[in-house]
């Protein structure tokens, strides 16, 4: 059992890296081999979110969170080939319209003594409607976040 997962872990790396450029891949490389954290974080740019909510689900009042593991280099560019959902809302759509988004991110970069650095960091993105009830959980939500701008 052990082994074969070992083996599936290594078949998804060779996987993951098979997708990813050249120059995607040494600054990944950069951020699996990193031991020490940011002096500061990076700062989204973004004035308005840019996750926009499926149509359909919107129509029907569906509500739910997803976790994204994005990868933000040092120039603060999202790269979406790297972007990963951790944890899933339930609704493969809202999911999508999740890494969708997140390729319009834009980040004032992490730095470490002063320097520009690439991070990979956990992104949650909530999509709530109006005139749904709230979600377990959602009282923190009400204090002043963005939340996804709805289907166009």
């Amino acid at each position: 059992m052990q082994r074969s997962l070992a083996l599936f872990a290594v078949a998804a790396v060779v996987l993951l890296a098979a997708c990813v450029t050249d120059e995607g891949k040494d600054k990944l490389q950069g951020v699996f081999n990193a031991t020490t954290r940011p002096d500061t974080m990076p700062v989204m740019r973004n004035t308005e979110l840019p996750f926009r909510y499926p149509s359909a689900l919107y129509a029907q009042k569906v509500q739910g969170n997803v976790t994204l593991r994005i990868f933000i280099d040092s120039a603060g560019r999202v790269y979406p080939e790297s972007t990963l959902v951790v944890e899933t809302s339930g609704y493969p759509a809202l999911d999508s319209a999740a890494v969708k988004g997140s390729q319009e991110l834009s980040f004032r970069p992490a730095k470490k003594r002063a320097e520009a650095i690439a991070v990979s960091v956990l992104y949650p993105v909530f999509f709530r409607h109006p005139d749904a009830a709230p979600l377990p959980g959602d009282t923190i939500l009400r204090q002043g976040t963005m939340k996804p701008a709805p289907p166009r």
